[in-house]
């Protein structure tokens, strides 16, 4: 047995509490339970569905926001104080 693998038994065995026999068992079925890395997984799809706007949601008004807050912050700077 390698060192690596010694140690890394030792670990098993200290960290589980189990036996010899048990912790070895659970490592060689942990092993060959993995999927190798030539095995490749199903890739994630994301599916998309239409959801549509908000009632009374105007998308040819979506960017009047930001409009309107550029207008406010020109209006801020460029205000003069009131001279009494």
């Amino acid at each position: 047995m390698d060192e690596d693998v010694e140690r890394l038994l030792r670990e098993a065995l200290h960290r589980s509490r189990r036996g010899f026999k048990d912790t070895i068992n659970l490592a060689i079925r942990a092993g060959l339970n993995r999927k190798t890395p030539g095995s490749k997984a199903a890739p994630f799809v994301v599916r998309a569905r239409p959801r549509g706007l908000r009632a009374g949601l105007d998308p040819a008004g979506l960017n009047k926001l930001p409009d309107e807050l550029e207008v406010d912050a020109f209006l801020a700077r460029t205000r003069q104080p009131n001279h009494p």
